[in-house]
């Protein structure tokens, strides 16, 4: 999962911004919405996000349709460490 890290935070443009989803994710749940509004960033660019977090495991969607929440996967948690390395590196350039 580290590879797939380094390419979503660093080396993928829109890096930046997944790394700001993943930490107001780390502090609770939230749906698309309330992640476009704290990050004040569009609505369409958000679920892009989401999405390719998705598709790497760092993100799963809760069951409803409606509003569904995003919650950090297992498989990412296991992998936190890392991911606090790699942005810190980015953070300190």
């Amino acid at each position: 999962m580290e590879k797939a890290l380094w390419y979503l935070f660093v080396a993928s443009r829109g890096g930046a911004n997944r790394v700001r989803i993943v930490r107001e994710l780390r502090d609770r749940p939230r749906n698309a919405n309330e992640l476009a509004e704290r990050l004040d960033v569009d609505y369409n660019t958000i679920t892009h996000h989401l999405d390719m977090l998705r598709d790497h495991d760092v993100v799963e969607p809760s069951d409803h349709d409606y509003g569904k929440l995003y919650f950090l996967t297992d498989r990412f948690e296991r992998h936190a460490d890392a991911f606090e390395e790699i942005t810190a590196e980015v953070d300190a350039e």
